[in-house]
C-alpha cells in the first residue's frame, strides 16, 4: 500500500533526524496526536519507526487508551499488537478496559476480554472495577448488558464490591436493572 501525503511528510521528517518521541508542551508525542485525529496510516509509519507506543501525556492518554476511551477498536487493535502495555493507567487509574466497559464500546471491551490478558478485576481510584463502571455510570440497556456479559466471561469477579461495600448486583437492584441484576445474580450463584 502507497503511503499517504501525511504518512510521507512523517518519513521524510524522520529521515532529517526529527526525534520520533518528541513532545510538545503536554507531554503528547506525535504518534498520540496521529492517533487522536484518527490518522492510522500516521499511527502505522511512527510505530514502524519505533515510537514509544507506551509514552502518556499530562492526563496520562496514550495511543492505545485513546483508542479505548474512543472506542476506536482498529486503534486498540494496532496498539495491541504492536506492542503496546496493557497494565498502563488512565488519570483515574483505571485499566485499559475501563473506559471501554464504562462508554458502552462493545467492540472494544469484547477485544480486550477475548484477545487480551488486560486486568477486567482491577479496581480504580473510585474503587471501582470495570464491571462496576459499566452498571454505575451507564443506564442498564442493551448495550450494557452485553458490556457485563463480557467482562463476566473474560473472569469478572461479580462479587468485588465498591469501597463502600456494595456489590455489582446490589448496584443493578438499585437502580433498576432487571436485566443486570439477573445476569448477574445468575453469575453469583455459579461463583
Amino acid at each position: 500500500m502507497a503511503a499517504t501525503a501525511p504518512a510521507k511528510e512523517i518519513l521524510a521528517a524522520l529521515s532529517r533526524g526529527i526525534d520520533v518521541n518528541a513532545t510538545d508542551t503536554v507531554g503528547r508525542t506525535a504518534i498520540l496526536i496521529a492517533a487522536k485525529a484518527g490518522r492510522l496510516d500516521v499511527v502505522r509509519v511512527l510505530v514502524d519507526a519505533g515510537a514509544d507506543l507506551d509514552s502518556q501525556d499530562q492526563v496520562r492518554l496514550n495511543p492505545l487508551l485513546w483508542g479505548s476511551i474512543s472506542g476506536n477498536l482498529d486503534l486498540v487493535r494496532l496498539m495491541v499488537e504492536a506492542g503496546a502495555d496493557l497494565d498502563r493507567r488512565t488519570r483515574f487509574d483505571g485499566s485499559v478496559i475501563h473506559p471501554p466497559a464504562e462508554k458502552g464500546h462493545v467492540e472494544v471491551v469484547r477485544y480486550l476480554a477475548e484477545q487480551t490478558d488486560c486486568n477486567v478485576n482491577h479496581t480504580n481510584v473510585c474503587g471501582w472495577t470495570p464491571l462496576l463502571e459499566a452498571i454505575i455510570l451507564r443506564d442498564g440497556g442493551d448495550v450494557q448488558q452485553e458490556v457485563v456479559r463480557l467482562l463476566l466471561a473474560a473472569g469478572a469477579d461479580p462479587t468485588m464490591v465498591d469501597q463502600w461495600g456494595v456489590s455489582p448486583l446490589e448496584h443493578a437492584e438499585q437502580r433498576n436493572f432487571g436485566a443486570i441484576a439477573g445476569i448477574l445474580a445468575d453469575a453469583v450463584a455459579r461463583a
